[in-house]
């Protein structure tokens, strides 16, 4: 059976971050399916591919403006989306620094621009807009697979990857405190994908990343609690 038939007609993703890359991809591929689709894109950024899909899929598609590192505009979005009821949220926001830069060398403003983004944020994002998810939905979050500690053996991007584990523990510290819950709780390492962030020497295309993730994503709705998968179902080691 296809995941369009398991869910209601009106399914909705929340989908934050979803103008560009990954995101972009995202929101298509749930639309595929048969979704609806929220998504955020951040002020300013003029007309994007949400927009075109938004002219593709009449009626189906909502956009909000969010800067996820700034705690007002996460308010005003909750604010606006009061009442809404989501199936999914997903959040999918996040940026890189130089790969050369050591925990020794990065400066502190380049440290705390990477943390905030990639491991404060998002963390923010959902425990702001958590009660929008219905009771049996899914939170998720785009994590990497560099955010595991056990695989780390070559090194590299020090500060990217220590903001990955460091939202990985904020999410299995949100998963514990919510251990009741029928919902569903993931972390997705989406493999190297050649985007603007992942470069052009990344191995993965975006169409061999993301119809499979989302798919993922579909299957792990009925298996509550937190796990930390990549783009083909396999578990990451923490």
């Amino acid at each position: 059976m296809s995941p369009k038939a398991d869910v209601p007609a009106v399914a909705t993703i929340l989908l934050i971050g979803a103008s560009r890359g990954l995101g972009l991809a995202m929101a298509a591929q749930f639309l595929k399916k048969g979704w609806n689709v929220t998504g955020t894109v951040r002020a300013g950024s003029g007309r994007t591919g949400l927009h075109d899909l938004a002219d593709q899929y009449p009626g189906r598609v909502g956009i909000g403006t969010l800067d996820i590192t700034d705690t007002a505009q996460i308010a005003a979005l909750r604010q606006r989306l009061a009442g809404s009821s989501f199936q999914m949220l997903f959040v999918n926001a996040g940026v890189t620094n130089k790969e050369t830069d050591t925990i020794g060398n990065v400066t502190t403003d380049e440290f705390v621009r990477v943390m905030i983004t990639n491991a404060l944020s998002p963390m923010r994002v959902v425990e702001s807009l958590q009660d929008l998810v219905t009771a049996d939905g899914l939170i998720g979050i785009m994590s990497s697979g560099q955010g595991s500690i056990a695989n780390n053996e070559t090194g590299m991007r020090e500060v990217y990857r220590g903001s990955k584990s460091a939202l990985n523990q904020f999410m299995r510290s949100y998963a514990a405190r919510n251990s009741g819950s029928a919902r569903a709780l993931v972390l997705m390492a989406p493999g190297w994908v050649r985007t603007d962030m992942g470069g052009p020497d990344a191995r993965l295309t975006i169409e061999e990343s993301i119809p499979a993730l989302v798919d993922i994503l579909f299957a792990k709705r009925s298996r509550p609690g937190l796990e930390y998968l990549d783009y083909l179902g396999r578990t990451v080691p923490w």
